[in-house]
């Protein structure tokens, strides 16, 4: 079976960033048989996630944008920030498992404080935030994994205290009944997080290629 990691980086971020660099070499040298996707994601949620949805139904060679999973190919995520809510959204929409790092839990809420132009500091992409997007972010909201449902099993969510963008413990709670990991101090980047590269590839039993 094939295996693959869909990598999602954060708001203003890009596959340049250090997370998607470090998984990316992790990968490569201990899992090569693994593929490793990380898009340059679109400015609008929608957007972002039509990309997101198109490599998996390419790779998967079929029009149906609610299968990830076959019996010749396997998707997993990795998401980090405004990521981890796209993550989040993919997991729940394709029974797949998924690792969320510092993951934004109520972005709409955030993005008032963006509104107007924004600068991609990696890409240097001038583009707008509307209101549009924050009502778009709404809509990929997902209701917290309850003690009793199978989808908690799907997620592990790495935190860390000094977060200095989002605020870690909306995250715990919201995952409260998932696997947690919760580090103090760091900070909003994942200090790190090559450390915990191990971890989440044995999370997602790659070891089982």
């Amino acid at each position: 079976m094939k295996k693959n990691i869909l990598h999602i980086h954060g708001f203003n971020s890009s596959p340049l960033s250090a997370k998607a660099e470090q998984t990316r070499q992790y990968i490569k040298k201990h899992f090569p048989e693994v593929g490793f996707y990380c898009p340059q994601l679109a400015s609008s949620p929608d957007a972002a996630i039509l990309q997101l949805e198109t490599i998996i139904s390419e790779q998967l060679n079929t029009t149906d944008s609610s299968v990830a999973n076959t019996e010749t190919s396997q998707w997993y995520f990795i998401g980090s920030s405004l990521g981890g809510y796209f993550a989040s959204y993919l997991s729940e929409k394709y029974n797949c498992l998924a690792v969320l790092v510092n993951p934004a839990v109520k972005p709409y809420e955030l993005l008032h404080d963006y509104l107007g132009e924004q600068v991609n500091p990696y890409t240097e992409e001038v583009y707008q935030v509307t209101e549009d997007h924050i009502q778009q972010l709404k809509l990929l909201e997902q209701s917290a994994p309850t003690i009793d449902s199978k989808q908690k099993n799907n997620y592990l969510v790495m935190l860390q205290t000094g977060d200095e963008v989002l605020n870690y413990r909306q995250a715990e709670e919201k995952y409260q009944h998932c696997r947690l990991i919760v580090q103090a101090g760091g900070d909003h980047s994942f200090v790190n997080f090559e450390h915990c590269l191990p971890s989440i590839c044995q999370f997602f039993q790659l070891d089982a290629c």
